[in-house]
């Protein structure tokens, strides 16, 4: 009991409390640029297919691991004068994301889509580059016996901030309009600026700058934050089924997001009802999820873990045949939401605890940044073909393919416990490259 009481108190502590709020300024851009924003098309009887369409905008957070090297390596020179090399590059970041955010009120996605997905894809790219920032901070700030905590008061921050700009950007809208809603959004964001501000700067010394200079120098910078995190990867046994694994462990979940709003819509369900129930419930249900499955990890191993909790997560995209064919159900979309919800969260802890694990410790932050792109793929490319394939197929064929898109990194689960059959994440030690 005191083991356990002892544990608490690390959520007392700043730095961890930091991460609480970094989590919701990470978490509230997220929604902008998606569920929300394709509410926002779907009120204004925007075409299912463009709205599938919308996937793209996002696909900054697939290609992060482009420029992380740069802000991981890099300072701005003003900014890391005043406030340090993590905090010089968080706090113009998140003054543009405020400024981004607030521009999407004034845009109108019926007669000028175009202006409306440009600033959201703006949106997109600055809030990545805050996810880089903020991987790095924490990873530098806390120390190994705190990294639980400060990962779980991220989630908290992060999940906050999901329900803020779902439910709470809906509720706004209902007595005041979509451009209020996202100014209050860009509002929100001085919570990350203000945390920011006081935060204290990492006192991890930055990488050795090379003794060489001009060309030569160059290339010892590309070799060491760009080529050396890279090389070590590929270094690794079954290196292309790991990321295969990675890209495709989310593909049918991806293909049944993109089209949720919609689908809601379609059956009658109301902007209340999908804010109470979808956000709100839904939050909750994926908290639980979540906490249940960091026990699941713990008590089965990583592997094990990726696979039970992954199949749970296929089955649950059943549920969506189920109320397609209930039609305009409360009880239905309340257990929908719930069983939904609940395996995401379930599958999000064992598959980020496998991400974590494949990270070697010198090369952490770009090759996080790679990893979670790679996670995200299916969400920005693939998922761009939803809305067709809805409009094709209609709802309950269109759900029990997204079941089935689940079946290939199950498989590939399955393949690689058997060819590690100690479970490890990583079939070989860590070696930094050369």
């Amino acid at each position: 009991m005191s083991t356990w009481l002892d544990s608490l108190r690390l959520y007392r502590e700043k730095r961890v409390l930091v991460m609480l709020f970094l989590g919701f300024s990470a978490g509230l851009p997220l929604p902008l640029t998606g569920f929300t924003l394709r509410q926002w098309m779907s009120e204004s009887n925007v075409a299912l297919a463009a709205i599938g369409l919308t996937a793209l905008i996002g696909i900054a957070y697939s290609f992060k691991f482009v420029w992380s090297p740069f802000m991981d390596r890099l300072s701005l020179p003003w900014f890391s004068a005043r406030l340090g090399r993590r905090r010089g590059w968080l706090l113009p970041v998140q003054v543009l994301l405020a400024l981004a955010i607030a521009g999407l009120a004034l845009t109108d996605p019926v007669t000028a889509p175009v202006a409306t997905v440009a600033v959201a894809v703006l949106v997109a790219f600055l809030s990545a580059s805050q996810d880089i920032v903020i991987d790095a901070y924490r990873i530098e700030t806390l120390a190994p016996e705190e990294q639980g905590a400060g990962l779980a008061a991220y989630i908290w921050g992060y999940r906050i901030a999901l329900l803020v700009a779902n439910a709470g950007a809906l509720f706004i809208v209902g007595f005041a309009g979509w451009p209020a809603a996202f100014i209050a959004m860009g509002i929100l964001v001085s919570v990350g600026i203000v945390t920011c501000l006081v935060m204290k700067e990492p006192t991890v010394a930055p990488p050795a700058a090379s003794t060489r200079h001009g060309i030569a120098a160059a290339i010892d910078w590309i070799r060491s934050a760009v080529v050396g995190p890279l090389l070590d990867f590929t270094k690794r046994d079954a290196w292309v089924l790991l990321l295969g694994f990675v890209v495709l462990f989310k593909l049918g979940e991806a293909l049944a997001g993109i089209m949720t709003a919609p689908f809601y819509r379609s059956l009658g369900f109301s902007r209340e009802e999908v804010a109470a129930i979808s956000s709100v419930f839904g939050l909750f249900a994926t908290l639980g999820g979540a906490a249940v499955g960091g026990l699941v990890v713990y008590r089965i191993g990583v592997f094990r873990s990726l696979i039970v909790t992954g199949i749970l997560q296929m089955l649950s995209n059943l549920m969506y045949v189920a109320l397609a064919h209930a039609g305009h159900d409360i009880g239905m979309l309340w257990l929908q939401v719930g069983v939904e919800n609940f395996t995401d969260g379930l599958a999000d802890a064992a598959f980020v605890a496998y991400l974590s694990s494949l990270c070697n410790v010198a090369f952490t932050a770009t090759q996080y940044a790679l990893l979670s792109s790679l996670a995200a793929t299916p969400l920005r490319t693939l998922g761009a073909s939803s809305g067709f394939l809805a409009e094709a197929m209609g709802w309950p064929s269109f759900f029990l393919l997204t079941t089935a898109a689940a079946l290939p990194a199950l498989c590939l689960a399955v393949w690689l416990m058997r060819r590690f059959p100690l479970g490890a994440a990583s079939p070989r030690p860590f070696v930094a490259a050369d």
